[in-house]
């Protein structure tokens, strides 16, 4: 099996012994001066992220790890080639690096791409008949997919902000099934962002359309609340899913300045079809442009 998040520790020391020159006292005054509606997150356009918002003229760009362990994924041995069309639960591993960038090209939208590369296992249930491998492995591009984001109305005191997105995900590494990306999927979403005092709540939902599949489908909802406990700390909670994959999300974020955080967060199975456990962690930066 695929060695899991002990292998993204070296990765994650380069990342941070880069940071460590930059390293300063966070300064928030900008956020104190926020209305109480915007303290937790300031008045960017709510990414893809989870608690990330990006303003006009910012420049994001996070680079992270994840990994995926779940003990009963489900599959069908004829989507790795192997015949039969039942679905069984095996034992599934994967490292995940990834690239997210962001940038607002105004105070109403903003733009997204992300890419990955990822390594991936499949251990065989004991109840397949199939003449499949006792582990399935493949390794290469993971998604590359990008967003355009739009805000329709800045959030007030008594009015919550709409946004929408539209998402697209490109066909990748489409001989090897479990990890590839069969053919383009397109993603159409919609949400509402609200604070107060005592933190900010988003309701998203999206309709999702896989070229492969010629159908709509219900794609990702969520509902995630986000708090500045401190200067230096936001932590993050939500509950996301996917059909009947639905998980629990935490999140911490550590403000080393004002333009670098770390992001720590875990993701975990609340339905036996979601996966058992997604530790992902990374360093978020925020360079200003000629825009801001």
């Amino acid at each position: 099996m695929v060695r899991a998040f002990p292998q993204l520790l070296p990765a994650l020391a380069l990342t941070l012994a880069f940071s460590v020159p930059w390293l300063s006292p966070p300064a928030h005054a900008q956020e104190e001066a926020l209305p109480v509606h915007l303290r937790d997150r300031g008045p960017g356009i709510p990414t893809s992220m989870f608690g990330t918002y990006v303003r006009r003229g910012e420049l994001l760009v996070y680079p992270f790890f994840e990994s995926y362990l779940d003990h009963d994924a489900e599959y069908k041995p004829s989507e790795l080639g192997y015949g039969s069309d039942r679905d069984f639960r095996g034992e599934f591993e994967a490292n995940e690096a990834l690239i997210f960038l962001g940038y607002g090209l105004s105070d109403r939208v903003a733009v997204e791409l992300e890419a990955s590369v990822i390594q991936a296992s499949l251990d065989r249930a004991a109840a397949d008949p199939t003449r499949a491998p006792e582990e399935f492995s493949e390794s290469g591009i993971g998604n590359i997919e990008g967003q355009i984001r739009m805000r329709w109305n800045q959030e007030r005191v008594w009015r919550p902000e709409l946004f929408s997105y539209l998402e697209w995900v490109a066909p990748t590494e489409r001989r090897k099934p479990l990890i590839g990306t069969p053919d383009w999927e397109l993603k159409l979403g919609s949400g509402i962002v609200k604070g107060a005092a005592w933190g900010t709540v988003t309701l998203r939902a999206a309709a999702e359309y896989p070229l492969a599949e010629s159908r709509l489908i219900l794609g990702e909802y969520a509902v995630e609340y986000l708090k500045r406990v401190s200067p230096a700390w936001r932590l993050y909670l939500g509950v996301e899913g996917t059909q009947d994959e639905v998980s629990l999300i935490t999140e911490a974020q550590l403000h080393l300045t004002p333009a670098i955080y770390l992001k720590l967060n875990n993701g975990f199975a609340l339905t036996s079809k979601a996966t058992d456990w997604a530790p992902e962690v990374g360093v978020m930066f925020s360079f200003p442009t000629a825009r801001r």
